[in-house]
């Protein structure tokens, strides 16, 4: 496995490397792995920061001081080994708790695929963390204690990851060495686990994996304590898993800002500016600028300042239009299929803010690069998590309930469904007193608009 730099840790890994063109040619090697983000759930004292922590350690992807550490954290605690759960548990007062609160990242890599890792907390009260942590996450794993089996806080953390279109999970039944790592047990675990992912609202593949991270059995080498197991250690299943595109509908551009002409280069016309998401874009293809819906063709394709035939998905790109269109920030340039224009949507919330959202409530909403003033029509239902029954026309949603809620904005967007683009289906709620963020919206086009 090859050693990267952890972001929790200050400095980097030494790999060795003592020649520039070493370095060079490693750096490009790393450049050509695919990524993958990785969301981490599980129930209190499931034992995800130590399976993490296990993971990290024995990919070789921890640095010196970083381990040096967790070791000096370790013998503070009194434990009689290096405690890995220590490794993620970043925060003072995780280490002291023992538990996860805030939303860690890690970034690693191996031969075949690199990382970025969202360790988010197990515990209900931290719901909001975990659906800020798992908002990117192509992937996620959650962590099962295979001996109390799935709880409600697994069944929430399925049900989340669902929502928030993470379209793979790993079901991880750890501490298989705590029941004699018996086949039996892990089959009823995984069967109620996918029993319940089929009747969620969401669709979602779950592949059930036993583990016993405190000892590392299956999760980076097979283990023959596991030997009935036939599938691949935790590790390799990651490395190997194909993912979905975030986008299905065509490229998609959210203004960010327009740059002026610049006769110095020769250029007379202005460029927009932003990240591009979805497809790729070439130089040629048709496009249109809403919400104006002016249509027109690429004429030009920048990226960090070079010209391009070709702009990849992801990537901060200037285009230049072959019509000069009056745009501007919030716009959205869009090719392939096109958009909604729409003053009203549906969507599912996962509310975050102490003070409950009422019916007639009035908030900001942040829509990619727009914000707009909008009011809260009603709110269909809220969402029992842990059973997938719907409570009809609540009076409201506390902090951390999911619920389907109806929107009505001051003006237009330009939205697609959250099931169609988890970049431009989704928005977030903004509390206009204070600008602190209090809930996080998927858009959901097919419940009607």
């Amino acid at each position: 496995m090859t050693a990267t730099t952890s972001t929790a840790a200050s400095g980097s890994v030494d790999n060795g490397a003592t020649d520039t063109d070493t370095d060079t040619a490693a750096l490009d090697a790393l450049a050509h792995r695919s990524l993958l983000r990785l969301a981490t759930a599980g129930s209190v004292d499931d034992g995800k920061s130590t399976l993490l922590g296990r993971l990290l350690h024995e990919s070789g992807s921890l640095t010196d001081d970083l381990v040096a550490a967790v070791e000096r954290a370790s013998a503070r605690r009194g434990d009689s080994t290096v405690n890995l759960a220590l490794v993620t548990d970043g925060l003072r007062a995780e280490r002291e708790q023992g538990i996860t609160i805030d939303v860690a990242y890690r970034y690693f890599t191996t031969p075949n695929r690199a990382f970025i890792l969202a360790d988010t907390p197990g515990h209900e009260q931290y719901t909001r963390n975990m659906v800020t942590g798992a908002s990117n996450a192509e992937v996620a794993v959650v962590l099962v204690d295979a001996r109390s089996g799935l709880v409600d806080q697994s069944r929430r953390h399925l049900a989340i990851a669902a929502l928030l279109g993470v379209g793979e999970v790993i079901l991880a039944v750890n501490k298989l060495d705590l029941v004699d790592y018996d086949e039996g047990t892990f089959k009823v675990i995984a069967k109620e686990a996918l029993d319940f992912a089929a009747g969620l609202p969401w669709p979602v593949s779950v592949t059930p994996i036993p583990i016993s991270a405190l000892v590392g059995d299956n999760v980076v080498r097979p283990s023959e304590h596991l030997s009935w197991f036939d599938g691949p250690p935790l590790l390799p299943l990651l490395e190997a898993i194909d993912v979905a595109p975030a986008t299905t509908v065509g490229s998609r551009l959210a203004v960010q800002w327009v740059i002026p002409p610049d006769a110095g280069a020769g250029r007379d016309t202005r460029m927009i500016a932003g990240r591009l998401v979805g497809h790729d874009l070439h130089v040629g293809d048709e496009v249109t600028l809403w919400p104006s819906g002016r249509s027109t063709t690429v004429a030009g394709l920048q990226v960090l300042g070079t010209s391009v035939e070709v702009a990849r998905s992801g990537q901060a790109i200037a285009v230049e239009l072959a019509d000069d269109l009056d745009a501007s920030r919030g716009d959205l340039l869009a090719g392939g299929a096109q958009p909604t224009v729409a003053a009203s949507a549906v969507a599912d919330v996962c509310w975050m803010d102490e003070r409950p959202l009422r019916p007639g409530a009035r908030y900001l909403v942040k829509h990619t690069t727009r914000t707009v003033r909008a009011l809260v029509d009603r709110i269909d239902h809220r969402l029992d998590v842990t059973t997938s029954v719907h409570h009809d026309d609540p009076d409201h949603l506390g902090v951390n309930e999911l619920g389907r809620v109806e929107f009505r904005f001051a003006s237009p967007l330009v939205l697609d469904s959250y099931t169609d683009s988890r970049t431009t289906g989704r928005f977030v709620i903004i509390d206009e007193a204070t600008n602190s963020t209090v809930g996080a919206a998927m858009i959901r086009l097919e419940a009607g608009t």
